[in-house]
């Protein structure tokens, strides 16, 4: 394959400030060289191709550090509730999207966020009995961490008024004892081992154009394994076009370290990630676990879904085995349960771990959190999508609430993602989020505890080059210079020139991984 030269472009290195160069050429996956025209083209020598950027910004390829790939792919096609302001109306989309399913399928999808139904209401497996009494449903929440399932989902899963509560988690009764279709945190886990999709190689085949589409050329992905084996499936037949960091769902740790896995390992398309640990729930779900009551739910910290034991045992069994651990942790207790357990663990060479989310801390964690090395992967759309449940579910509560100022103040390496689909996966919205700490309706006006607002090229960075020091790959991704992959975009917004109003409608022109053009826009 002859060398390459992409041209006429303003070219973004991520390399803090550098100004931008003009033209870059790229040998197979690789950059070589990086400046100007005239530099670019006489070191790639008369032979090589040109192509021209038509004066676009370009930026290094955006990586996802946390997203559910096949989640996200089956939401392509399932029931979607996120907008749904009222349990008729979620009803009524149920209802239409059951007429267009074969008998005997699973009514898939959900997204459902009943704190802001209007009347409100509590969701439960009657109301979806009385428009599918056949079909199966499991709705997961928009947090993910509760299921709203019918009668007969919870029939296939053998859950009845005799089930006793997992531990890490709630079967939600009535008055006499029987479940009402309300499953929180573990207690979803016998329906979401259902939830499985058989077509899952053709949905992420299409799901990936879906996200090079949207300027990713990298994922940290979370789900499970039959994920990683569809996506083995697509490298080994040279479908891949999106580069792939593996996470190991917690039950299947001891396969994975059976079968010598190691974080790392792999190649530049598929490498084995950490393996994702469980520490509470979520905000929305009164769940996540928090040192003190949720101000409407006097008694109720939360849950812990992961003991402090198991998890000082779990993380000793990874990292002994080589594995890189990933915690998720919103609520402050688990935050600080976590960063114990990390402690407790001491130095693992090699080995980078992480708390996902990590949304309330108490504010001396922070700086412990950087002493440990530990990595924030944050999802900054969360933040503007929880204002309001964090004023009035935490009121009263001192927290550091999505800290990414006092996080990277203090020396905390933050990684940048979308939670996918909880969160559209579009990351101009979280670079958005982060720098403006505002809805996209631009409220609240001057951003929501604006001390902790990102400049654009840190939240950039925290969605490129923050993402691969997370995954060990910092040499290879996240900047645009001789010696890396030249995975990158080429959009039609600057976001260092430009408002964070119009970064937040780019649109991405053209999207090169590995030095080849993998999506276009046309």
């Amino acid at each position: 394959m002859s060398i390459r030269v992409y041209r006429n472009a303003a070219i973004r290195t991520g390399e803090a400030g550098a100004p931008p160069a003009q033209a870059m050429a790229v040998d197979g996956e690789m950059l070589i060289v990086v400046g100007t025209e005239a530099e670019v083209r006489a070191a790639a020598g008369p032979s090589a191709e040109l192509i021209d950027l038509d004066g676009a910004a370009v930026l290094p390829g955006l990586y996802d550090a946390h997203i559910h790939t096949a989640q996200y792919a089956q939401s392509l096609g399932a029931v979607d509730l996120r907008d749904v302001r009222s349990l008729d109306e979620a009803l009524a989309m149920v209802a239409a999207h059951a007429a267009r399913l074969r008998p005997g399928a699973w009514l898939f999808g959900g997204r459902w966020n009943s704190n802001t139904w209007n009347p409100p209401a509590q969701p439960d497996r009657y109301a979806l009995d009385s428009v599918c009494p056949d079909l199966p449903v499991a709705l997961p929440s928009v947090d993910g961490h509760t299921v709203w399932a019918n009668s007969a989902a919870l029939r296939l899963a053998g859950i009845d008024a005799s089930t006793p509560d997992p531990v890490g988690g709630e079967i939600v009764r009535d008055a006499n004892g029987e479940p009402t279709g309300i499953l929180r945190e573990s207690a979803s886990y016998p329906l979401r081992n259902l939830m499985v999709s058989a077509d899952l190689r053709d949905l992420l085949r299409t799901a990936q154009d879906e996200l090079l589409g949207l300027g990713l050329t990298s994922v940290h992905d979370i789900d499970g394994e039959d994920c990683r084996d569809a996506y083995l499936a697509l490298r080994d037949a040279g479908e891949l076009k999106l580069r792939v960091h593996k996470a190991i769902p917690m039950i299947h740790l001891e396969k994975a370290i059976a079968e010598g896995r190691r974080t790392g390992q792999g190649d530049d398309w598929v490498r084995t990630g950490p393996v994702k640990i469980f520490s509470d729930g979520a905000l929305g779900s009164h769940t996540c676990h928090m040192s003190e009551s949720f101000a409407d739910d006097h008694g109720n910290t939360g849950i812990a879904v992961t003991p402090y034991e198991e998890l000082v045992t779990l993380f000793s069994r990874a990292a002994g085995a080589g594995i890189a651990v990933a915690t998720h942790a919103i609520g402050d207790q688990a935050n600080h349960l976590v960063l114990d357990a990390y402690e407790a663990l001491g130095a693992t060479p090699g080995l980078r771990h992480r708390i996902e989310h990590a949304q309330h801390l108490r504010p001396d964690d922070l700086a412990r959190m950087a002493r440990l090395g530990v990595v924030a992967s944050m999802q900054p759309v969360h933040c503007t999508s929880d204002i309001d449940l964090v004023d009035s579910l935490l009121a009263g509560h001192e927290l550091a609430s999505y800290a990414w100022r006092g996080m990277l103040n203090v020396g905390v390496a933050l990684a940048f993602g979308s939670d996918a689909p909880v969160e559209h996966p579009n990351p101009f919205a979280a670079l958005y989020a982060a720098v403006t700490r505002t809805r996209t309706d631009g409220t609240p006006v001057g951003g929501w505890q604006p001390e902790q607002r990102l400049s654009m090229a840190e939240a950039v960075t925290a969605h490129t080059l923050g993402a691969a020091y997370a995954a060990g790959e910092e040499d290879r991704k996240g900047l645009l210079t001789p010696g890396r992959l030249a995975d990158f975009i080429a959009v039609d917004t600057d976001p260092y020139l430009e408002s964070p109003e119009a970064v937040l409608r780019t649109k991405v022109l053209t999207t090169v991984v590995g030095g080849d053009v993998r999506w276009q826009l046309i």
